[in-house]
C-alpha cells in the first residue's frame, strides 16, 4: 500500500510512527499480509477523524473498507466521541455508511491542525468533507 496512486496523502515516517496506535489493520490470514488500513484520530474533545483508509485493489468490494471504518466508529463511541468526520475522495462510499457532506469550513479544528500544512491546501484540495453524528 502506498500513496503513489494519489488515493491517500503521503505521510512522513515520523508522522506514521507517532500515530501508529491509531491504526486498524485488516490481515489476509492465509497470506499473512496486511490488505487494508484505517486510522481514527482524535481531533477535539467531541470530534474524531477517520483517515488513511486504504484497501489493496485486489481486495476491494469485499466489505473490508466498511469493516475498518466500523472499527474506527466503534472506537470513537467507546471514547464518547459522537461526531466523526472524514476528508475523502470517495464520498459515495462514506455516504453508504451514513456520512453527510459538509462544508470544509465547519471543520475548523481539522483545518488548523492539519490542512494548512498540506501542499494541496487551500487551492488544490480534492477531498470532500463528510461527517456522521451519532
Amino acid at each position: 500500500m502506498s500513496s503513489g496512486k494519489g488515493e491517500i496523502l503521503p505521510r512522513s515516517l515520523m508522522d506514521i510512527y507517532g500515530s501508529l496506535r491509531d491504526f486498524f489493520i485488516y490481515l489476509d490470514e492465509g497470506r499473512q499480509v496486511v490488505v487494508g488500513i484505517c486510522a481514527m484520530n482524535i481531533i477535539w474533545e467531541n470530534l474524531a477523524e477517520i483517515r488513511s483508509l486504504c484497501v489493496e485493489e485486489e481486495y476491494r468490494k469485499r466489505g473490508i473498507g466498511k469493516k475498518l471504518v466500523e472499527a474506527c466508529i466503534s472506537e470513537a463511541i467507546t471514547l464518547q466521541l459522537f461526531r466523526i468526520f472524514t476528508l475523502t475522495n470517495r464520498p459515495d462510499f462514506f455516504a453508504q455508511l451514513g456520512f453527510k457532506e459538509v462544508a470544509m469550513s465547519t471543520l475548523s479544528e481539522k483545518i488548523w491542525s492539519d490542512c494548512f500544512r498540506c501542499s494541496k491546501y487551500p487551492d488544490y484540495c480534492d477531498e470532500v468533507a463528510m461527517i456522521i453524528e451519532l
